[in-house]
């Protein structure tokens, strides 16, 4: 009887394939991760700088600021953003967006918090018609492991550079893997002023502010 079932059973592919667990500013934090895409999985930089805006709160306080991030991937940090109080925009591309919605719906549901907001954002396309100058202005752009070996470095900093007007912060944590990191470092030196705020040696993380 055993082998007929083993005969007739067929494994059931699922794009999702494991749920993390996290604890950040008090609240514990569950991510359902994707194996189809890059964007849906939990990078080393992500949990940087999710780390570092728990720890750090005095010096960048995000309560009732209004932030963006681009390539928000799984939603971990817009998910620790939000439970610190800030109005969030998590962006990303459209093949990603469910899995984000669903992410940062289910942890900030039941949460006394802005209610965060999930946007379709293609680097470098689009951005004056979806988010006109005249309207959208945000305190903080944060950014996690966005920058690796791809093609759309140079649409990236374009987008960076849309974004940052005068008085906002820009947060970048990346992990250092390829010379195109450390290329695209130089061209952010040249187009903001940028210092380091933390590294994490164990990651390979670098941790920026422009």
């Amino acid at each position: 009887v055993t082998l007929k079932i083993l005969e007739n059973w067929v494994p059931r592919v699922s794009p999702y394939f494991d749920k993390e667990h996290y604890t950040y500013a008090g609240h514990r934090i569950i991510i359902q991760e994707s194996i189809e895409y890059l964007g849906a999985v939990v990078w080393p930089g992500a949990l940087a700088l999710s780390q570092y805006l728990e720890s750090n709160q005095e010096q960048f306080n995000l309560k009732d600021k209004k932030v963006l991030e681009i390539g928000a991937g799984t939603g971990l940090v817009s998910i620790v953003a939000c439970i610190l109080g800030a109005y969030v925009t998590a962006t990303d591309l459209p093949e990603v967006l469910e899995n984000l919605s669903y992410n940062i719906s289910r942890n900030t549901r039941n949460m006394n918090t802005h209610k965060p907001e999930v946007r379709k954002l293609v680097w470098g396309e689009g951005l004056s018609e979806d988010f006109p100058v005249s309207t959208y202005h945000y305190d903080f752009i944060l950014a996690t492991d966005v920058v690796y070996h791809h093609t759309a470095l140079d649409p990236l900093l374009a987008t960076m550079e849309y974004f940052c007007k005068p008085g906002t912060v820009l947060l970048w944590a990346n992990k250092f893997r390829f010379s195109t990191d450390y290329e695209f470092l130089e061209k952010l030196c040249n187009m903001f002023n940028t210092t380091i705020l933390a590294e994490f040696p164990e990651a390979n993380v670098k941790l920026f502010k422009a």
